[in-house]
């Protein structure tokens, strides 16, 4: 699964730190989620797109191996 978590971060001006206590993870699990080693739950995933202010579907995508 790819994901644009550090694109929309940067955008924000939010660090993994930041963004990660605001949807209740440590930096750690940000860190794995954005370089695809770690795939969130639903629950997280929405959490994340809230938080960074955009659709969840355009922050996360399939790729053809998944």
């Amino acid at each position: 699964m790819k994901n644009l978590i550090r694109v929309e971060r940067a955008r924000c001006d939010m660090s993994q730190s930041e963004l990660a206590e605001a949807v209740g993870v440590t930096r750690q699990t940000v860190y794995a989620i954005e370089k695809s080693k770690f795939t969130p739950s639903v629950l997280l995933a929405f959490k994340i797109a809230k938080k960074l202010n955009v659709d969840v579907n355009y922050l996360f995508s399939l790729e053809d191996t998944d």
